[in-house]
């Protein structure tokens, strides 16, 4: 029974999610398993990946082929390394504390370059939020301006149509009176 790591899908359409399981070679994709050994969300930046490390590193010390998926998401999480170094604690060649001391400075300098990865992501989406405020800014205070001079305008209108009102009422109201004037004269 050759045993693989691989991913089994789970989640919405267009919304992947995946457990890392342990499985018989000839079982389908989502079908029986022998052992989940974690959780992979592709979807967040930088992925999402829970794993218990421990069992990863004896399935790939047993014999458990990964796939390819899984192969990178076990080096990027540091088991291959692990086994990697285990091998050579076997045969000699290190000794398990400097095995142990070269794992956990690989794994600092891994979670330092996460920790960078995340916070210039959250850098880029606070400048990002921050420049479409200030578009939108820019775009309203365009807006109230032709807004107040199409009052301004309509207010100007207005107001010479009631000056010429006014022309026109003293106008009418002058004739008369000169018509009066005229015709008490006469």
């Amino acid at each position: 029974m050759p045993a693989r790591i691989r991913l089994q899908r789970h989640g919405k359409k267009n919304q992947p999610f995946y457990h890392i399981v342990v499985a018989d070679g000839r079982a389908p994709r989502d079908g029986r398993f022998i052992e989940k050994l974690g959780t992979y969300n592709p979807l967040t930046n930088p992925a999402t990946i829970d794993l218990n490390f421990d069992r990863a590193v004896e399935w790939v010390k047993n014999g458990a082929q990964p796939s390819d998926t899984v192969r990178h998401i076990l080096s990027y999480k540091g088991v291959l390394l692990r086994r990697h170094l285990q091998i050579g604690v076997e045969k000699g060649a290190i000794s398990q504390e400097q095995a142990d001391v070269k794992f956990n400075e690989w794994l600092q300098a891994k979670e330092a370059k996460i920790a960078n990865v995340k916070s210039e992501v959250e850098n880029n989406a606070r400048n990002t939020r921050k420049a479409r405020l200030e578009a939108e800014k820019k775009v309203n205070e365009t807006k109230a301006a032709a807004i107040a001079a199409k009052r301004q305008a309509a207010a100007e209108a207005e107001a010479a149509a009631k000056a010429e009102a006014e022309a026109a009422a003293n106008a009418e109201g002058d004739a008369p009176a000169a018509e009066t004037e005229a015709s008490a004269e006469a």
